[in-house]
């Protein structure tokens, strides 16, 4: 009898490795809440262990034991049931009412609920099936424009009305990173984004909120304490890290003038406290996760697994970029939490739900 094929350890080692590491900052960051008011030491850490690592490890191995085509067959149910789940944040007594302006979560008794992380791998999962029904056709623009559009719009203006531009970014790079990986011709890139610039421009103008983010990116002195706030405090932090850090537990800017230590600016309290080498070494993992992810895509023989593999490591690795880079004021900030790392019980899940279904296709590679 042939034997199954295993799944690719080196990987898992990277994501376990990462999930460790993520918890070990994690840790030390929550320790500059216990000076801030509504600090609930209850809520904040049954949404990371339990709803996070614990059912996250169930999902993963859940999405790794299934059987692959179901997800190709039922595609375009996933789809169209994460966007209705993610509508139910405007419904009164569902969904939460805002938080800091936006309609994110769902209320689940003790916990809540984001969504948009569903929304996000579903239109993944459905491009990734989409895709190989196209096949040369992709090459040409009116097509790829036109799959890419239909795809992304119910994301898109779901996403826009919570708002969590964000998301939608991080959304945005996994699909057209999906369209090159299919064929899309390099020139049609170039095109699809200068429209994405105009498109954000027009946004900012209609949003303030965007237009500061991109004002404050532009000149990050230019509101010390308004809308450049939080890029101030966390250069200072990573600046004030060194080399080494000051270790453990020792940052200085979570105790009240960090924003966000355990969600948006952790890779800021992780720097200051781990200096520079530590700062290195959390990105250089997630470079050797993105690669060997990537590579787990490239042999694949499949292409609907390939291009979903693809997606996934995409969504990953840009996010975790996103938010690594508007910490050190190279991209404007998103919001966007550090994969593994940032407080979030519901991103925390669906990570490891997209690692099982990595691992999953990593049987079928030929690394």
């Amino acid at each position: 009898m042939k034997k199954a094929r295993s799944f690719d350890k080196v990987f898992l080692g990277l994501t376990l490795l990462l999930a460790s590491v993520g918890l070990f900052i994690f840790t030390s960051a929550s320790f500059g809440l216990f000076f801030r008011k509504g600090f609930s030491l209850q809520d904040l850490l049954f949404g990371q262990i339990v709803l996070g690592l614990l059912l996250g490890l169930v999902a993963m191995i859940a999405a790794y034991k299934m059987p692959l085509k179901w997800l190709k067959i039922y595609s375009l149910h996933i789809f169209v049931a994460s966007a209705i789940v993610t509508l139910f944040v405007f419904v009164p007594h569902v969904g939460l009412q805002q938080i800091k302006g936006a309609h994110r979560w769902i209320a689940l008794g003790p916990a809540s609920f984001q969504p948009s992380e569903a929304l996000k791998l579903a239109a993944v999962i459905y491009f990734a099936a989409l895709l190989p029904l196209l096949k040369d056709k992709i090459t040409q623009l009116k097509y790829s424009l036109v799959t890419f559009a239909g795809v992304i719009a119910v994301p898109a203006i779901i996403l826009l009305l919570q708002p969590d531009t964000g998301t939608l970014m991080v959304l945005f790079l996994a699909l057209v990173g999906m369209l090159l990986a299919a064929g899309m011709k390099i020139r049609h890139f170039f095109l699809l984004f200068a429209g994405s610039v105009v498109l954000v421009v027009a946004l900012a103008m209609v949003r303030p909120y965007v237009k500061e983010r991109l004002l404050t990116f532009v000149d990050p002195s230019r509101d010390p304490q308004g809308s450049s706030y939080q890029l101030q405090k966390s250069l200072l932090a990573i600046g004030s890290g060194g080399i080494t850090g000051r270790g453990f537990g020792q940052s200085i800017q979570k105790f009240g003038s960090l924003p966000e230590p355990t969600g948006d600016s952790i890779f800021a309290v992780a720097a200051e406290e781990f200096g520079f080498i530590g700062a290195s070494a959390i990105i250089i993992l997630f470079l050797l996760f993105g690669v060997r992810g990537i590579q787990i895509a490239r042999n694949n023989p499949d292409m609907f697994s390939g291009l979903l593999a693809v997606g996934i490591v995409i969504l990953i690795v840009s996010q975790s970029f996103a938010n690594i880079a508007a910490m050190l004021g190279l991209v404007p900030l998103t919001g966007v939490p550090l994969v593994f790392i940032s407080h979030g019980g519901t991103a925390l899940l669906f990570a490891f739900l997209e690692i099982g279904i990595l691992l999953n296709i990593s049987k079928s590679s030929r690394i």
